[in-house]
């Protein structure tokens, strides 16, 4: 059986999840609080594949922890995942801990936001973008 390990958005504790039980919307060993709903979930080499196996669009947003627009854009991204909990998966993929990553999709500058759907890349856009235009682009995205 096949695992990743994700860090649940409400105690940080870090969880083993099954490939075959994403869909399953599993909860946190320590906290019980859904792992996969309502924060965005830390994106890694180890789970990405899983990840974008969803049936559910997932949206993806580069960055580093330097990056002052990505700083800047972090509440909009947590904001959108908050609201869209429920039909999109958000995951965040720090491209100083994730070069490999970062190279993999070819990101050269960030932020860089791309949707996914059926593990395909439907739509991609950098830089950051204030609430209410990042929510246009992705509802746009997200019907492609």
């Amino acid at each position: 059986m096949s695992t990743f390990n994700t860090r649940c958005p409400s105690c940080a504790g870090v969880n083993r999840v099954p490939v075959e039980r994403v869909s399953e919307s599993p909860n946190c060993g320590k906290c019980q609080q859904p792992l996969l709903d309502g924060a965005p979930i830390e994106g890694t080499e180890r789970n990405i594949e899983a990840l974008l196996a969803s049936d559910q669009p997932v949206v993806i947003d580069f960055w580093a922890p330097w990056c002052n627009p990505c700083v800047g854009f972090a509440p909009v991204f947590s904001d959108a995942a908050t609201e869209r909990a429920q039909n999109v998966r958000f995951v965040k993929i720090n491209t100083e801990i994730e070069q490999n990553l970062a190279a993999k999709y070819q990101i050269r500058s960030i932020p860089t936001v791309m949707v996914f759907k059926n593990g395909q890349r439907v739509d991609v856009i950098n830089g950051a973008l204030p609430k209410g235009q990042f929510d246009q682009w992705l509802n746009q995205a997200i019907t492609k």
